[in-house]
């Protein structure tokens, strides 16, 4: 690591550690060498300068002697802290009157304002836990459905750095040797066996495809789906965005075109955040605003994760069916095929219909099937694939270091199958562990975390 934690500031930070706005109750929190002290100062209680860690405190706090709030003061002695520093956490009535006071004796006093994400940082440069785990802290606090909860919590508490550390430890062991090699260049030694190295390099890139492959479902655990309703005008598109969110969002009408630019809302569905948008119906039309939506359903058709595509069963014609599957295939994005108004469906059209694989039948008017529908829009994101514990990717700058790291892997193997030189070889097992090491902090800058921990909200 680059960043040494006897470089870090030695001033004291303070923030308001919870959500801005009037409430019950805030907490305050100072973190540095003088955190207990400068608290001390305005405290009417205990004296804290003597009190054990992990102790809490009923007072006063005070300015010039006057009375500000009554208060609870938490202690934290280092290294006992979330920081490893001396930590103070006041709790105080949610007045952002009491708040700013408060924050303003204690900057009297000597502290200064925390930068986004500084705690965290704090934390970081203390080995409190890796780069990987801290950044796991800001995915935890926005996480907003079970699923991104449980992989959050999965790589905060270090089931993803594990993973990391222990393929970058097998790989150690081996530039070593090579290393050795060099310096014995002159005496043609062979330190490090080519075939067990070869076996290894072959088992990380395993091990680390299974990785990248899982950012596909990292990203939709994090991010959420965007799923746009797609198809002809009059197929129920609203009726089902509002069978889906279970109120009367978009506008329903029996006169064609009636939407004519997207309407959008999210519905959590197992754990999962999907982005329902509403589009106006595809038809050709003389009518300049709906071609106007027309083109712009277009244009979300080509950027969402999933689409539903509506026939009206009551309408449409199998030739129509068949032209508009062969227009989906050809987008070449993930796709469900939904044939709604099933309860007055023209018969031969259902005939010829039951005769292709992958439809789901609804009615959104009558609300039938629609739980049906949800559990096929899960298995489209293949949900199913994961499970607690399980060890997913949902982090963007992990992901290119893991594509980084597996192309200097993929050079190693070239090398060896073209008996390169233990030089060239340390060379690119030097870039993938360089690559690994990023991921979980072994390797840092401080423009990375100044990128990193500027993302974080103030007060964390």
């Amino acid at each position: 690591m680059n960043v040494n934690p006897t470089n870090a500031k030695e001033d004291t930070i303070v923030a308001l550690s919870t959500a801005q706005g009037v409430g019950a109750i805030a907490v305050i929190r100072l973190s540095g060498p003088s955190a207990i002290s400068i608290t001390n100062k305005v405290f009417k209680g205990k004296d804290l300068e003597k009190e054990g860690s992990h102790t809490l405190h009923f007072g006063t706090i005070r300015d010039e002697g006057k009375v500000i709030d009554e208060v609870v003061v938490s202690l934290f002695v280092a290294p006992h802290s979330f920081t490893k520093e001396d930590v103070t956490e006041i709790s105080c009535h949610g007045s952002p009157y009491i708040v700013q006071r408060l924050i303003q004796v204690f900057l009297k006093h000597g502290a200064r304002l925390a930068k986004p994400g500084e705690f965290t940082q704090r934390a970081f440069l203390h080995g409190a836990f890796d780069l990987a785990q801290a950044e796991a802290v800001a995915d935890l606090i926005n996480a907003d459905t079970e699923a991104a909860h449980q992989a959050a919590l999965n790589q905060m508490r270090g089931g993803f750095s594990e993973r990391i550390q222990a393929l970058r430890q097998e790989l150690i062991h081996f530039a070593s040797m090579i290393e050795l090699e060099l310096d014995f260049g002159e005496e043609d030694v062979e330190f490090a066996d080519r075939g067990d190295l070869k076996a290894l390099i072959e088992q990380l890139l395993e091990a680390i495809n299974g990785l990248v492959n899982s950012f596909d479902l990292g990203n939709v655990i994090k991010n959420g789906v965007p799923t746009v309703i797609a198809g002809k005008p009059n197929a129920g598109k609203s009726t089902l965005l509002n069978a889906l969110l279970n109120e009367e969002k978009a506008i329903v009408s029996n006169i064609p075109g009636t939407t004519r630019d997207f309407i959008e809302d999210e519905v959590t569905i197992g754990g999962i955040n999907f982005r329902f948008i509403d589009t106006a119906g595809l038809r050709e039309t003389t009518d300049t605003i709906e071609a106007i939506g027309v083109k712009r359903t277009q244009e979300q058709m080509q950027k969402a994760s999933l689409i539903i595509y509506m026939f009206d069963l009551a309408e449409d014609t199998i030739v129509e069916v068949n032209r508009e599957i062969n227009q989906l295939e050809n987008l070449g994005i993930p796709f469900l095929k939904v044939a709604n108004k099933m309860d007055v469906a023209q018969p031969e059209l259902k005939a010829a219909l039951e005769k292709m694989e992958g439809i789901t039948y609804i009615s959104a008017g009558n609300k039938e099937n629609i739980e049906g529908l949800k559990e096929k829009i899960l298995e489209a994101v293949n949900l199913g694939n994961f499970k607690t514990g399980d060890t997913v990717v949902t982090n963007l700058r992990h992901y290119d270091s893991l594509l980084r790291s597996r192309n200097a892997l993929n050079d190693v193997l070239a090398g060896l199958g073209n008996n390169i030189t233990g030089d060239f070889l340390a060379m690119d097992i030097r870039q993938a562990l360089h690559h690994l090491g990023e991921i979980t902090g072994e390797i840092t800058t401080d423009d990375l975390l100044t990128n990193i921990f500027s993302k974080f909200c103030i007060g964390k």
